[in-house]
């Protein structure tokens, strides 16, 4: 019995599948550390696998050299795909931030080891928030199904052209600061009044004290009108899902 092996099917599969082990690595929700590295690897694999028949198809073997380029060239396809979805759900993280300074809570703040990320209770909380919905909602299969469709906008070898990844990130940015605006703003400017309060009080009436009642105040506020954020994350997540699907398809 004979076994013939197509050394071209395998490997187109090799460089997809580092393509997809790249982008597993920085793109959230697959980069939480809770998730273990052989689960990762093994997701990695079999999307390579599952997108098999459409990348070695017309595919040509390289040479030697020519492989281990194509290797270097899909590593830095995924991390690119990857970052740029990493940098639209950061929008999530940095109005916890927001949200966090404004209210006071920055004092206790923590790195969490399990999500990397350096910040206080409602940095965190926001994070994880977002990777349960991302999971819960499907999400995560939309992020796959704009990865595996960008084997058609950047075929396995093909490079990468510069240009448009650099102009995608330089919008993800823009985008990220704006939306973490439009989830965080409200409260961050009722809490900004709140000071301005504290403040004309103080200069009217300096006997009371008034700073020493703002910090449970605010606390109060914070809790309060977080709970109304929190609540409207869900769509959020959703809207921030379909921006990163589109950044994916727009890179090539």
């Amino acid at each position: 019995m004979s076994i013939s092996v197509d050394p071209a099917w395998i490997e187109a599969v090799l460089l997809a599948v580092v393509r997809m082990t790249a982008f597993v690595v920085i793109a959230p929700p697959f980069s939480y550390n809770g998730i273990p590295l052989r689960v990762k690897a093994m997701l990695a694999v079999g999307l390579g696998l599952a997108v098999s028949p459409a990348v070695s198809h017309g595919f040509h073997v390289p040479s030697t050299g020519g492989f281990i380029v194509d290797l270097v060239l899909e590593a830095l396809v995924g991390a690119v795909l990857g970052f740029l979805v990493m940098l639209v759900f950061a929008a999530v993280q940095s109005a916890g931030s927001l949200i966090d300074m404004f209210g006071g809570f920055q004092m206790a703040q923590g790195f969490d080891p399990q999500a990397m990320v350096n910040g206080a209770q409602f940095t965190r909380l926001f994070q994880m928030t977002a990777i349960a919905l991302l999971f819960a909602s499907d999400g995560y299969q939309l992020i796959i199904g704009g990865l595996t469709r960008s084997f058609t906008a950047l075929p396995i070898g093909a490079g990468l052209d510069l240009s448009a990844p650099v102009k995608a990130m330089t919008d993800a940015v823009t985008q990220m600061f704006v939306a973490s605006l439009q989830i965080a703003g409200p409260l961050v400017i009722v809490l900004f009044l709140a000071d301005a309060g504290l403040g004309l009080l103080t200069r009217v009436a300096p006997a009371l004290n008034a700073f020493a009642m703002g910090f449970p105040l605010k606390i109060l506020i914070t809790l309060a009108l977080g709970g109304v954020v929190f609540l409207a994350l869900p769509r959020v997540i959703a809207s921030l899902t379909g921006h990163a699907v589109g950044d994916l398809m727009g890179v090539g």
